[in-house]
């Protein structure tokens, strides 16, 4: 009886999740077999349209470049987010300081990717600083560059999730049982050996559900990479979202923005399923 009331509670969210998740994947997977321009007769071409995501270098680049943003949005917050929680547990820091960790994250990512774009513009303030402290020769228009745009935009995403994962983090640190802390305290460690023996093991499910939304965030960007570079210049920093949005409704290709969907779908759950699995 008890079971059957759960489920009584479980199936109306069932069925909300099955009307606005479940059949619009089953519709995308369904329009990636067909050439489609979304107004007029659609023609069935089987996996032709996955062929051409696997095989065109626009295409595939720009999950390559996907690739990369996983590792700067999730290789940079991630670790600093860690280092900041250890300091802030240690230091007994106040509530302000951890508002304004948390700042970037309330900051819509388009308004972050026009602001970063004016700080990292050929004149913007990064250019002026390097300038003022002897590095002029390596200033340049950072989201102008193609050898550096891509991580320019990796820098931006990692700085909007800094805020998050420390939140996460210091969380985790403080759930921890303070005798560890005693213990380890006693036992002579200092800050690495603290942050390395009791830190770390303590906040595995936080680190696993970070890589987790880091990595998402970033296969799925499209914002920030609209509001600062628009993919350019060049493909420099074309991603998936960007190019699903520009194959379905700049050039009217929604089968192949389909399958580009879909082979999006399945890196995420390729990337996100380790990092679940390691944090159990």
């Amino acid at each position: 009886m008890s079971r059957l009331v759960g489920w009584l509670f479980v199936l109306p969210a069932l069925a909300v999740y099955a009307v606005f998740v479940l059949r619009p994947l089953a519709a995308t997977v369904r329009y990636s077999l067909y050439r489609w321009d979304g107004v007029g007769p659609a023609t069935w071409v089987g996996w032709d349209n996955y062929r051409a995501v696997l095989t065109d270098p626009d295409l595939y680049g720009a999950t390559g470049h996907a690739l990369v943003l996983v590792v700067l949005f999730t290789g940079v917050p991630v670790p600093l987010g860690l280092l900041a929680a250890a300091v802030i547990r240690r230091a007994a820091a106040g509530r302000s300081v951890r508002v304004v960790l948390l700042l970037p994250q309330a900051v819509p990512l388009v308004a972050a990717g026009i602001a970063w774009s004016l700080l990292l513009s050929s004149t913007g303030a990064v250019n002026r600083l390097l300038a003022a402290v002897g590095l002029g020769g390596v200033t340049r228009a950072w989201l102008g560059d193609s050898s550096t745009a891509l991580a320019a935009v990796g820098a931006i995403g990692g700085w909007v999730l800094l805020g998050l994962c420390t939140t996460l983090l210091l969380a985790g640190a403080e759930r921890i049982d303070p005798a560890l802390y005693e213990a380890a305290r006693l036992d002579g460690a200092g800050f690495r050996q603290e942050l390395r023996v009791v830190v770390l093991p303590g906040v595995r499910r936080e680190l696993g559900v970070c890589a987790t939304v880091t990595a998402i965030a970033a296969l799925a960007s499209f914002d920030v990479v609209y509001a600062t570079t628009q993919g350019g210049p060049g493909n420099a920093t074309s991603v998936p979202g960007l190019e699903v949005f520009s194959l379905a409704f700049a050039r009217r290709e929604v089968g192949l923005a389909s399958a580009l969907a879909v082979v999006l779908v399945v890196l995420v759950l390729a990337v996100v399923a380790p990092a679940l699995r390691r944090s159990r």
